[in-house]
């Protein structure tokens, strides 16, 4: 069974809480500890999604004020993660619609290919050994083992997000981890991505990366995301198809 958020024996990043004692004054580095401990949550569905934040807890499991916990939902509300709502305060946002799944995937279409372009001219051995450990750490999963899949999502989270920062351009970085911090909660609540199909696709991507052929980094990618939400929307569809009238 899944512990929520508001579980008070739930642990978010599976640290021991902090001991009770005088909280730190709200400060930029609290609200980052903020920021990172709700978005934790959110992604793992500790926060499923609709569901309510109680600032209050959130504050006393970090022991820190309510002050910067507000601020870094602001932020997470300006991304999309979360919503304030009238009279309630904030929730998770909505698990994405079929439709919402496919508009970010257009998007993804558009900057991600360019960016795997752009990372293989300006590839380093440094890039090149994670790519590697990256490669290694999807092969090790196989289809069907559920207690191996955040690994699996994590080192595809890794992959495309050092494949957006090696690209140079700052403002892809920042889309792209924003696009992957909400299909990743997708992910997590439909298992979407088949590691074994997943894993021989991003393998055809470090290989062209590693080769630093541009040309051929920026087709694995594309390749790899039309299939990706070929996965996704066909698994949205039995959903639908399974759903009571």
């Amino acid at each position: 069974m899944r512990q929520t958020y508001n579980d008070p024996n739930a642990l978010v990043d599976g640290a021991a809480p902090r001991p009770r004692g005088a909280r730190p004054s709200a400060g930029p580095t609290m609200v980052m500890q903020a920021y990172d401990h709700l978005l934790t949550a959110l992604m793992t569905l500790q926060i499923a999604p609709g569901e309510r934040i109680a600032i209050d807890q959130v504050a006393r499991r970090l022991n820190i004020s309510q002050t910067p916990i507000r601020e870094a939902l602001s932020q997470l509300e300006a991304e999309k993660m979360v919503c304030k709502v009238p009279n309630i305060g904030y929730r998770a946002s909505p698990q994405m619609t079929r439709d919402e799944v496919r508009d970010l995937y257009t998007l993804r279409q558009l900057i991600e290919p360019y960016a795997a372009a752009r990372a293989a001219e300006a590839i380093t051995e440094e890039a090149i050994d994670v790519l590697r450990t990256i490669d290694r750490d999807m092969s090790s999963v196989v289809d069907g083992d559920s207690s191996a899949y955040p690994r699996f999502a994590e080192a595809d989270d890794r992959l495309h997000r050092l494949i957006a920062t090696l690209s140079g351009n700052r403002l892809i970085a920042e889309t792209v981890e924003r696009l992957h911090a909400h299909l990743n909660i997708f992910r997590v609540l439909y298992r979407t991505n088949a590691p074994t199909e997943a894993a021989a696709e991003h393998r055809i991507i470090i290989d062209a990366l590693v080769a630093r052929d541009s040309g051929a980094a920026e087709r694995a990618v594309l390749e790899h995301l039309e299939r990706s939400q070929q996965r996704m929307d066909s698994v949205l569809a039995e959903n639908e198809e399974a759903a009571p009238a």
